[in-house]
């Protein structure tokens, strides 16, 4: 019997959802500033850890105590082991070590693996700022080199286009969609611009808004560019579609600008000289005469979700996402982190950072302009993107780059080893929310790789494994509590993207036992765009879930789905895994404005808290009818939407499906086509309730 779940809980009963989702909506800004153990590494939909402390500390408080006051004092799960079988980027290890409590950190892809190592373990700070001296002693002399203006000066930028024949003509065409490349993120106050020539790739400065150019070879500029969505239009004016014109080959690309430093501190947009092509030329010619022993990313793209644009686009191989300098410069430094000797966790820190550095430095990065970081990476669409302007940025970078090696070592590196040793919580004391240092202890703790080395560990302890979570080595009855976010059923599907970083890692081996096969994709993903698939996957989870939780123990996850399928079968999972639904509580989520979201019917603002206890315990779900149910998560939302929490009519939709689909699969009710219709009528109905007449006319 569990000793640190109560019998109810305030998590069940009097959640404090309004609190969290101001903190949330604080966090969701800067994540990396917040939480920086958890941002050392790109990972999908990464949930709030203001949200998940407020799970923990929640789910060990009583029925009707203050969860609000628990989630801003220090709490002591001192012998509790707290579970996460979905563990992305290690946000409920770092939250529950944070709390005192043990940790056990499963997932099944071993990028994800890696991020959660780079939460949990200490650095020490020394042994970290040598060996990345070592690294750069090994390889910044060159890559400079490769990076350079013919007077010396540092190039921080190199601009590109994709360029092709016209099928009907063969007249070369620049992809660009405008001849803007660089503007101010604010251009009505900063109006200047960098302005590119689409006919001869001239560049010179002018207004964001101009109406007319002259190049300096006489060609007129306007404000349009060839492109307009998948088709383009030749100078002669036929137009084609850009994909079909490709002929089966990915596109090429050509130099047309630089961004340089100068000596004071300065920065000039230049044209590309045959210097800057002779030295390119160079590259291709190193990359051909690369050593076999040097690292470089292998392997080819599958078919997938979240990589069938990049194959429609004609990249085949991994490698095909860099050109020929990015490749040599990344296997330089990789290579030189690679024979780094030992596995300290210092030299597994510098992979995960190189890994991460992958992320700006892409042909599918693209450059956000002046006023803000210079690199839009590669996964702000959540899908592999190809550009038609890709940035190619100095990979090793200087105080003025943005997404490179060195940079990175500081903001993420440092500031997660900070983090760890002195934690700091969002906390809204009622005059307003307050970053605070206390009442959370420090993280840093040696890795355990099986459940025996994490039972005898003594104090603060962590078990983080690559594993499918349907079959772990857990004894019955060993865990307190297991906090996940499990994946969605029909979103981002990891595996495909996180192969891109696992190209490199592989040949680098982070740490003894990484996994060297040719993908991160496994039998046992739970993700599908199939329900019944996505259902069967997830249900071998929660039933080793159940397994493995000690009588009296809680499961919580938080969830989102579109699709009212998706609700479906994570209900019907539960039920025929023991599980019941206690509670749904709506709260804060991502943040709100990401790209993926501004896209959807329905964007989504809030994550749905699903609460469940084991049926085997005695469980039962609280309500006595599906009004008394509903009434129950309106009042729920209608708290969130009087605290002024953004609230849209997908969140109501997603929340009310979830509680009502709960309450209807603890009383037998088949989830029929029947069953689901009703839920959606009241769900509409909800949203007219919160929102006006006008809302509600959303799909399935």
């Amino acid at each position: 019997m569990t000793l640190v779940v109560p019998q109810r809980t305030s998590l069940e009963s009097n959640f404090p959802a309004a609190m969290l989702s101001g903190v949330g909506t604080k966090e969701s800004w800067r994540k990396e500033v917040h939480r920086p153990a958890t941002s050392t590494h790109k990972w999908w939909a990464k949930r709030l850890g203001t949200v998940f402390r407020g799970i923990i500390t929640s789910a060990a408080t009583p029925a009707g105590a203050d969860a609000a006051g628990a989630y801003g004092s220090s709490l002591d799960l001192e012998g509790a082991v707290v579970l996460d079988p979905f563990s992305g980027s290690g946000v409920t290890g770092v939250e529950a070590l944070k709390a005192g409590a043990k940790a056990v950190c499963f997932d099944i892809n071993p990028v994800a693996t890696l991020v959660q190592r780079q939460a949990i373990q200490p650095w020490d700070l020394g042994s970290l700022e040598a060996a990345y001296k070592e690294v750069e002693s090994a390889c910044r002399s060159e890559v400079d080199r490769l990076h350079c203006a013919e007077d010396g000066r540092t190039v921080l930028y190199y601009f590109w286009v994709a360029a092709l024949g016209c099928p009907e003509c063969s007249r070369k065409v620049h992809l660009f969609d405008s001849p803007v490349f660089s503007k101010n993120a604010y251009p009505k106050r900063v109006p200047k611009a960098q302005i590119v020539c689409p006919e001869c790739l001239s560049v010179k400065e002018s207004r964001y808004d101009f109406v007319a150019e002259t190049c300096s070879n006489g060609h007129t500029i306007s404000q349009r560019g060839a492109v307009r969505g998948q088709s383009a239009t030749c100078g002669n004016g036929h137009s084609f579609k850009v994909l079909g014109a490709l002929n089966g080959s990915p596109p090429v690309y050509e130099m047309y600008a630089k961004l340089v430093a100068n000596s004071d501190g300065s920065k000039s947009y230049e044209a590309i000289t045959d210097w800057d092509r002779a030295l390119y030329d160079e590259c291709v010619a190193m990359l051909a005469e690369l050593s076999q022993s040097a690292v470089l990313p292998s392997s080819r793209l599958a078919p997938g979700n979240n990589t069938d644009q990049a194959l429609k686009w004609n990249f085949r191989e991994w490698r095909d996402f860099f050109n020929a300098r990015q490749l040599i410069s990344l296997s330089l430094i990789a290579t030189a982190i690679r024979d780094l000797t030992g596995s300290a966790p210092e030299r597994e820190a510098l992979c995960a950072l190189f890994s991460g550095t992958l992320e700006f430095n892409n042909l599918f990065t693209s450059f956000k302009g002046e006023g803000t970081g210079a690199v839009r990476h590669m996964f702000s669409h959540h899908v592999l993107k190809p550009e038609r302007t890709p940035l190619e940025a100095h990979p090793w970078g200087t105080s003025q780059s943005s997404g490179a090696f060195s940079t990175l070592f500081k903001s993420r590196l440092r500031r997660a080893h900070e983090y760890k040793r002195k934690p700091v919580d969002l906390v809204d004391r009622g005059a307003g929310i307050e970053r605070i240092s206390g009442v959370s202890k420090p993280v840093g703790t040696s890795i355990a790789d099986s459940w025996e080395a994490f039972v005898s560990s003594e104090g603060q302890a962590a078990y983080v494994a690559t594993r499918n979570s349907a079959h772990m080595d857990i004894p019955d009855g060993s865990v307190d509590l297991i906090i996940t976010d499990p994946p969605y059923m029909d979103n981002v599907h990891y595996a495909e993207l996180a192969d891109f970083f696992h190209a490199w890692l592989q040949h680098m081996q982070p740490y003894v036992g990484y996994s060297d096969a040719t993908t991160t994709r496994r039998v046992g993903e739970v993700q599908h765009a199939d329900p019944v698939e996505f259902r069967k996957a997830i249900e071998a989870v929660w039933t080793e879930s159940a397994r493995v939780l000690k009588p009296g123990g809680l499961l919580a996850f938080t969830f989102h789905q579109a699709r009212i399928s998706g609700w479906v079968q994570v209900v019907e999972s539960l039920r025929c895994s023991g599980w019941v639904v206690m509670a749904v509580q709506p709260v804060k989520g991502e943040m709100t404005t990401s790209v993926v979201k501004a896209g959807s019917r329905e964007p989504s603002n809030l994550d749905s808290v699903v609460v469940c206890r084991r049926a085997v315990d005695g469980a039962t779900n609280p309500h006595s009818s599906a009004e008394e149910a509903l009434a129950a998560v309106i009042r729920e939302l209608t708290d969130l939407r009087d605290a002024q929490v953004d609230i849209g009519a997908g969140d109501i939709r997603s929340v009310v499906r979830g509680a009502l689909l709960a309450y209807l699969a603890s009383t037998g009710v088949d989830l029929d086509d029947s069953a689901t219709a009703q839920v959606d009528f009241l769900a509409t109905e909800s949203i007219q309730k919160l929102l006006g007449s006008d809302s509600g006319s959303g799909g399935r």
